[in-house]
Formats: structure tokens, sequence, C-alpha cells
């Protein structure tokens, strides 16, 4: 078994979640008003945006049926490393 180290762990998870949250989002703009975003220079909108998918994700995990052979909860694990760099990159920036 190949052993991930944690950036390729992280990038996995965005990516995971990313892809997860992609529906989530589309459908949620699609149901909403359009509204007026006054971007500052430090609002990090595709961190945000990543944070907003690995959230939405982990929704869909906690959803979904016991766990898979252990596989959805070491999605749930990455996931929540995930959150926490995407979390750390933003305040880094700010």
């Amino acid at each position: 078994m190949t052993k991930l180290t944690t950036p390729a762990i992280v990038a996995i998870s965005m990516a995971f979640g990313l892809v997860a949250g992609a529906g989530l989002n589309a459908v949620a703009q699609s149901q909403t008003k359009t509204t007026i975003i006054v971007k500052r220079p430090n609002d990090q909108p595709n961190m945000r945006a990543a944070l907003d998918n690995l959230n939405a994700a982990n929704v869909y995990l906690d959803r979904a049926a016991d766990n898979k052979g252990g596989h959805k909860a070491k999605a749930q694990s990455l996931i929540r490393l995930a959150i926490s760099e995407v979390r750390a990159g933003i305040k880094f920036a700010q």
C-alpha cells in the first residue's frame, strides 16, 4: 500500500471537494437571485469557494450509507484536513 504525503492528501481532498461541490454549486446558483458582490483585495474568493465545496462534500459523505470498507471515513478525514489547510491559507493571505 502506498503511503500518501500530507500535500498529496490535501490535494486529493481539495480536488474531491471541488468536484463534489460543483454540482451543489450549480444547483444553488440556479435557484438563487443574482447578488452583487463587492470584492476586497484579500477576500480569497477561490479559497472560499474551495472551502464551501469541501464542506458540501463532507455533508454528502455524512448522508452516504455507512463506511464503504473504511473509504468513507478516510475521505472524511482527508476533507477535514483539507478544510484546515484551506482555512490556514486564507488566514495567511489576510
